[in-house]
């Protein structure tokens, strides 16, 4: 049995405190008191031997099961992750291994018919029945510790799972047997595991089981394997050593159930509450938006928390080739690609494919209100554009830097949109990594407004609302918005209705953040009560925080953005 994830999040936040909690144990709770993050009786953590290595940091992923260390070897000067599971005595390993060997055989076909919840129970009352066929006597400690591991490697992902159980870890890849795995940590960015698969069968087997999650064979004639997991994770694996010659390897890119919100934007610093509430505004009147910037950079991240705004009801389409967006809409249609199988036809496509072209025509039919593409990368682009030609609010992704490299790998092949149908984007976010001072994070370097066509010098004229300041680490208002003056224009509305519209968005914003709310469907709740009383959610913010309205008009107040 796992612990909440309300006492993870206790654990997260506790520090050093030590934090007392009921754990199984057998038939019964046992109370115990853990050091939060310092692993637990069940798992204790082994001690650092080697004068060399230096601890970092200790986390939980799954307490009181396993947990994730952080060390620093001064020797290599290089991080290391190391997770840490319950440790089996020699009689313990034996008496696993024998279940394992005994299960394998026997309970493939019946597992096979079986959900999750399913399969978990059955499972443990497998090892129930094994153990009492067999007359043989375990303590309360060694059942629990043989549970974690049956369920581990016959329902989870086995070798790897406290890899993918963490949070943290965006990304997780193995180049070949008997090499170290590498993950994405959002805290070290790419950093070595101690975690790897000695035995090229044992790989080999993975890489199969891989295949299986996602619904698809590989093989030594097949032996590149693309594909999409049942909990969403993006998989990229190649079989044996016929086209890694490392031996198999795998690439995968986990999905998160809890996305990206606006106010971990905020706590990130990747944008400030200011910029934030203008995507807000932007998205509420449907203004088009494309997010640029280099792999890993937090695209489609930003791109969901800025999705949270849509109004309820409203009917959105998505499309991406890896399941990342999660939207708390009822009204919400999530699409994907699909690779197809055998040989290419002459435009490079197998039997079966469904690619984002075919996606985005077919949302057309479907009278979105809003249409969001994972990423453009072809010939969708186009369709995509024309979409926001005709009124449609599209929300994208692309690789890019600035928005003149974006207007150049939009012209040129193989997308090539006329720079004309450019004007149909409203605006453009540009996310990037950037150093401050030791660390590389996030940032939002520019939010630009795509204001007209000149057809006479074929520019497009822009107008830069927001830009990050590396030397202060902040955010600057520029001090114009054409999106909010169509705004004012729409709505009938003065400057300091504006004013005061924009502080109410950010009031409510910077509470969301003052009161750790990270849930999106808390966020989203918020969101949806400010569009049906706005003047009776935002006064209750107010008066919660102590928070006066502001007058607007005077000299001792600053202007809309700032």
């Amino acid at each position: 049995m796992v612990l909440k994830k309300a006492l993870i999040k206790k654990l997260l936040k506790s520090g050093s405190k030590s934090l007392k909690v009921r754990v199984p144990v057998g038939e019964k709770l046992k109370e115990q008191e853990y050091q939060a993050g310092r692993g637990s009786e069940l798992t204790p953590l082994p001690d650092i031997t080697d004068p060399n290595i230096q601890e970092i940091e200790i986390y939980p992923i799954r307490p009181p099961y396993s947990y994730a260390r952080i060390t620093y070897n001064k020797k290599l000067s290089e991080y290391v992750y190391e997770t840490i599971e319950p440790p089996l005595t020699p009689k313990e390993k034996e008496l696993l291994d024998l279940i394992m060997d005994t299960f394998e055989k026997a309970l493939e076909y019946e597992m096979d018919k079986m959900g999750l919840k399913d399969k978990r129970e059955y499972l443990k009352g497998a090892v129930d029945s094994f153990i009492k066929s067999r007359g043989i006597k375990v303590d309360p400690s060694t059942k629990i510790k043989i549970d974690y591991y049956i369920l581990r490697n016959f329902v989870d992902y086995g070798h790897i799972d406290p890899l993918m159980s963490d949070d943290f870890l965006e990304d997780i890849s193995c180049d070949g047997t008997a090499v170290p795995l590498f993950v994405f940590h959002q805290k070290y960015e790419s950093i070595k595991t101690a975690t790897l698969f000695e035995e090229a069968k044992d790989l080999d087997n993975f890489i199969v089981q891989l295949g299986q999650r996602c619904g698809k064979q590989v093989s030594v004639s097949t032996p590149i394997l693309d594909g999409t997991s049942g909990e969403g994770h993006r998989v990229q694996a190649t079989y044996g050593t016929e086209v890694t010659t490392r031996g198999s390897s795998f690439t995968i890119r986990r999905f998160k159930e809890k996305p990206f919100t606006p106010v971990d934007l905020i706590k990130f610093n990747t944008a400030s509450p200011e910029m934030v509430a203008y995507l807000w505004l932007a998205v509420e009147i449907g203004k088009s938006m494309l997010v640029v910037g280099g792999t890993a950079s937090g695209k489609t991240a930003t791109l969901n928390a800025a999705a949270l705004f849509i109004r309820p009801g409203a009917k959105i389409v998505t499309m991406e080739d890896t399941r990342e967006l999660n939207l708390p809409h009822e009204n919400w249609i999530p699409g994907a690609t699909r690779t197809g199988q055998g040989e290419r036809d002459a435009e490079g496509k197998a039997e079966g494919e469904i690619d984002m072209y075919e996606l985005v025509r077919g949302a057309l039919r479907q009278r979105p209100n809003y249409i969001i593409v994972g990423e453009v990368r072809g010939k969708e682009t186009s369709t995509m554009f024309q979409a926001m030609a005709t009124g449609h609010t599209t929300y994208s992704t692309m690789h890019a830097d600035s928005v003149k490299s974006m207007i150049n790998r939009l012209e040129n092949p193989p997308i090539n949109t006329p720079r004309i149908l450019l004007t149909a984007l409203n605006f453009v976010v540009i996310q990037k990594h950037v150093r401050v001072k030791d660390n590389i994070v996030r940032r939002i370097t520019e939010i630009i407004e795509l204001v007209a066509y000149e057809a006479d010098t074929n520019e497009i004229i822009t107008n830069t609302v927001y830009a990050w300041d590396q030397r202060s680490d902040g955010f600057a208002y520029r001090g114009h918005s054409f999106i909010l003056d169509g705004m004012m224009e729409v709505k009938n509305m003065t400057h300091d209705e504006m004013d005061a519209e924009f502080r109410r968005r950010v009031d409510i914003i910077n509470y969301m953040v003052e009161k750790n709310i990270t849930d999106f469907y808390e966020i989203s709740n918020l969101i949806v009560a400010y569009y049906k009383e706005p003047m009776d959610t935002i006064q209750k913010v107010r008066d919660e925080m102590g928070w006066v309205e502001p007058v607007f008009g005077g000299e001792e107040v600053e202007e809309i953005g700032a």
